[in-house]
């Protein structure tokens, strides 16, 4: 995959970053209709970028305004395994009530496979496995189904995972994740990912009494859709001089959220809002399902 290197003295790493990536996709990106959304994308192949949070910070964009409860919420949601959104998402965010079944379920939830759906409690493995050797290279996490998922041109499902695995490596003391996308909204779902697998990141080290380490996202096909144009025009101009966010998460993060403690996500929604100065939000933009 192509690396991407920025250098903006003006703004955070994650919006120099940002920034760079529209612009290279809104300049260089091949323009073409899908035919599953009928829409007009331009996109580009193998788009990586990295961040090193204990140097950079919480990657949070501040070009626009990003909602951080909706995050914040959706990772807790993701950690407890569920897949209804009436348990615990809803009351934060109703971000995934489009891919509900009638009987009120997401079939296809992050952290109902990482968790039940492919019988064995990945996550729970994850911590088991990197609390007994912290040097395992093993430490991968799926929520691609090869049984079920894609493949087909025939036979859709509502909704597949986008972030479709990802890996933890313990190296030299710190947590370094590595997250990889097979389809990226850039415009609307790329930085909601980004923030929420970083958190993810903060949360595992924080509950391995590690440091925070590089933040990896590989994307194999980035794109922004005709109808958020004028936001990548947008963002393209816009210029926000932001201090770094220092996420330092309350104690016993991991073990509290999986004991349903709801005040959890109020305590980070707050730590994250005190700090966070972003741009005027972008209206009108609408994702494309």
């Amino acid at each position: 995959m192509e690396s991407i290197i920025y250098n903006h003295p003006t703004v955070t790493k994650f919006d120099e970053i940002y920034q760079n990536l529209i612009s290279e996709i809104m300049k260089k990106g091949i323009a073409e209709i899908s035919e599953r959304t009928k829409h007009e994308t331009r996109a580009l192949p193998g788009r990586h970028f990295s961040l090193d949070l204990e140097k950079d910070g919480f990657p949070l964009l501040t070009l626009r305004k990003i909602p951080i409860k909706v995050f914040v919420a959706e990772q807790i949601w993701f950690i407890l395994g569920s897949r209804k959104p009436e348990e615990f998402l809803r009351k934060y965010t109703k971000i995934w009530d489009d891919f509900t079944n009638p009987g009120d379920v997401v079939t296809v939830a992050y952290g109902y496979r990482w968790r039940k759906h492919f019988g064995r409690d990945q996550l729970k493995l994850l911590i088991h496995l990197l609390e007994t050797e912290p040097s395992s290279r093993q430490g991968v996490v799926v929520s691609w189904d090869p049984g079920s998922d894609g493949l087909s041109p025939h036979f859709k499902k509502k909704n597949v995972p986008c972030p479709y695995t990802f890996t933890v490596n313990i190296i030299g003391g710190r947590l370094h994740f590595h997250n990889i996308v097979r389809s990226n909204d850039c415009i609307l779902g790329m930085p909601h990912d980004v923030a929420g697998f970083a958190l993810l990141a903060y949360i595992l080290a924080s509950h391995f009494e590690v440091k925070p380490g590089i933040y990896s996202h590989s994307i194999s096909n980035a794109h922004i859709y005709d109808t958020h144009y004028f936001a990548a025009e947008e963002m393209m101009r816009r210029k926000n001089a932001h201090p770094k966010i220092e996420l330092k998460l309350p104690q016993n993060t991991l073990g509290r959220i999986e004991k349903k403690d709801r005040s959890v996500a109020d305590e980070l929604i707050s730590m994250l809002d005190k700090q966070y100065q972003p741009m005027e939000p972008m209206a009108g933009l609408k994702i494309v399902l």
